[in-house]
C-alpha cells in the first residue's frame, strides 16, 4: 500500500508527459525538412532561395497561429485547441506521403505549420496552471522533448530515404510512420486530459499544497480555472467582443519591461529559425566537413537540448533573467567562434562551437517562457503569450528566406554574419532588462 502515493503522485505529471509528447511529434515534422533539401533540390530542380522561401511558409503559418489559439484556449480550452490543432498537423504530414508536385508539398508544408503552431502556446499555458510551483521544470521537460524530435528528424530522414517508399520516395514514408504515432498520442492527450483536469479541478491545486502558496504567487490560477465554465480554463460564456480582448492584449506592450523582453525573444527566434534552417549546408559549404558529419552535428545541436531541464530548474531557484543573460551569453560566443572558425579548424573544433552553441540556445528557452508567464497576467496568459510568440515566429519565419537568399546573393558567411549580429543585440538587451530590473 505505500507504493500507491508514489505511483498517484508520479501520475500526475500525465498531462506533462502527453503534451510533451506532442511536441516531440510537431518539431520532428518540422525538422525532417531541412535535412531534406539537398533531396528536394535533386528532385524537384530548385534553389536554396525557393527552399528557404518554403520554409518560410510552414514558419509564417505557424507563426500566424500564435495568438489566434491563444485566444481560443482562454475562451474554449486548451485540450480542445491542442487536439485540433494536431488533428491538421497529421493530415498535412498524409498529404506528404504520396508523390506530387513541388507546389503541393509547399502547400502541405504551410497546412502543417498552421497544424503544429497552435500547440506550444497553448502548452505553455496549460502546464504553468497545471504545475504552477514548478514552471520552469515542467517546461524545461517539455521544451526537451520537442528538441529531440530534432535529433531524431535526420537519424530518421537518412533511415527512411534507403528504404522502399509505401506510396513514394523512400524518406516520405517517414510521414506516414509520424501521422500514425500523431494519431494515436492526440486520442490519448483528447481522452486522458481532461479527465485529469477535471478530477483533481488541475493539478495546480496539488501543487500548490506541495509548494505551500504559490497559488498566490501565480493569481489564484487554480481557482480562476476551478470557477471558470471549462474545466480546462476557457469559458466560452465569456462575452467578451473580439475587439475589446485584442485592445487588452495590446495593452501588454504598454509596460516597457514587457516590450523589451519581447524584442529579445523576437531577435533570438530570428537567429535560431535561420540558423536551423540552413546548418547542414553552411558545414558543407564553408566549414568544408562531409554531409555525413553536417548531419550528426545538426543532430547533436538539438541532442543537447537536455540543458533545458537544468536551465528550467535553475530559473525557479535562482530567478529567470540571470540564467537568460548566461544562456544568451554562451549562444553568442558559439556562433561568433562558429564564424571564425569555419575553414580554419577541422571538424572537432566546429563540433565543439555547434554543441556550446546549443546548450546556450536550448537552455534560454524554457526560461523565455517562464518569465513570460510570470509578467503576463493569469487572465490573458493564453493569449498574451500567443501574442508574443506571433511576433518571435513571425520574426523566425522570415530568417530562412533571407539566409537562402544572401547565401546565393554573397555566401553563408554573410548570411550567418547576420545571424550573429542579430543575436549580439538580444543579448545585449536582455543584460540590460537584468542590470535594471
Amino acid at each position: 500500500m505505500s507504493r500507491l502515493p508514489s505511483l498517484r503522485r508520479l501520475g500526475r505529471f500525465d498531462v506533462l508527459v502527453l503534451t510533451s509528447l506532442l511536441w516531440f511529434l510537431a518539431k520532428f515534422l518540422r525538422y525532417a525538412f531541412p535535412p531534406l533539401f539537398g533531396s528536394l533540390q535533386t528532385v524537384y530542380g530548385v534553389s536554396n532561395a525557393t527552399l528557404g522561401t518554403a520554409f518560410t511558409g510552414f514558419m509564417l503559418a505557424y507563426a500566424a497561429m500564435q495568438f489566434p489559439a491563444g485566444l481560443l484556449a482562454d475562451r474554449f480550452g486548451s485540450v480542445r485547441v491542442i487536439t485540433a490543432g494536431a488533428l491538421v498537423a497529421i493530415g498535412a504530414a498524409l498529404v506528404v506521403v504520396v508523390d506530387s508536385p513541388f507546389a503541393v508539398l509547399v502547400l502541405a508544408m504551410v497546412v502543417m505549420g498552421a497544424g503544429t503552431g497552435v500547440h506550444k502556446t497553448v502548452a505553455v499555458e496549460l502546464l504553468s496552471r497545471t504545475y504552477p510551483a514548478r514552471t520552469g521544470r515542467a517546461l524545461g521537460i517539455f521544451d526537451t522533448f520537442g528538441t529531440f524530435g530534432g535529433v531524431v528528424a535526420p537519424a530518421g530522414v537518412v533511415l527512411f530515404a534507403g528504404l522502399p517508399g509505401v506510396f513514394g520516395a523512400g524518406w516520405r514514408t517517414l510521414f506516414l510512420v509520424a501521422a500514425g504515432c500523431g494519431l494515436a498520442a492526440t486520442a490519448l492527450f483528447a481522452v486522458r486530459t481532461p479527465t485529469r483536469l477535471g478530477s483533481d479541478a488541475g493539478d495546480a491545486a496539488a501543487e500548490r499544497g506541495d509548494a505551500g502558496d504559490a497559488g498566490a504567487e501565480r493569481g489564484d490560477a487554480g481557482d480562476a480555472a476551478a470557477g471558470s465554465a471549462n474545466p480546462d480554463g476557457g469559458d466560452a460564456a465569456d462575452g467578451a467582443a473580439l475587439p475589446d480582448d485584442i485592445r487588452r492584449y495590446a495593452g501588454l506592450f504598454r509596460d516597457r519591461r514587457f516590450a523589451a523582453f519581447v524584442a529579445v525573444t523576437i531577435l533570438f527566434s530570428f537567429t535560431y529559425n535561420g540558423l536551423v534552417a540552413f546548418l547542414p549546408l553552411y558545414l558543407t559549404a564553408e566549414a568544408g566537413v562531409s554531409e555525413a558529419t553536417a548531419g550528426a552535428l545538426y543532430s547533436a545541436l538539438f541532442a543537447v537540448s537536455l540543458v533545458q531541464m537544468v536551465s528550467g530548474e535553475a530559473s525557479d531557484r535562482l530567478g529567470a533573467l540571470p540564467v537568460i543573460v548566461a544562456a544568451l551569453s554562451l549562444s553568442t560566443a558559439s556562433l561568433l567562434a562558429l564564424l571564425t572558425l569555419s575553414g580554419a579548424v577541422g571538424a572537432l573544433g566546429i563540433g565543439a562551437a555547434v554543441i556550446s552553441l546549443g546548450l546556450g540556445s536550448h537552455a534560454f528557452r524554457p526560461v523565455r517562457g517562464a518569465y513570460l508567464m510570470a509578467i503576463v497576467p493569469d487572465s490573458m496568459a493564453g493569449g498574451g503569450f500567443g501574442a508574443v510568440r506571433a511576433l518571435l515566429m513571425g520574426a523566425g519565419a522570415i530568417s530562412p528566406a533571407i539566409v537562402g537568399y544572401l547565401s546565393e546573393a554573397a555566401d553563408f558567411r554573410v548570411a550567418f554574419g547576420l545571424l550573429g549580429a542579430t543575436l549580439v543585440a538580444a543579448t545585449a538587451l536582455a543584460a540590460l532588462l537584468w542590470i535594471f530590473d
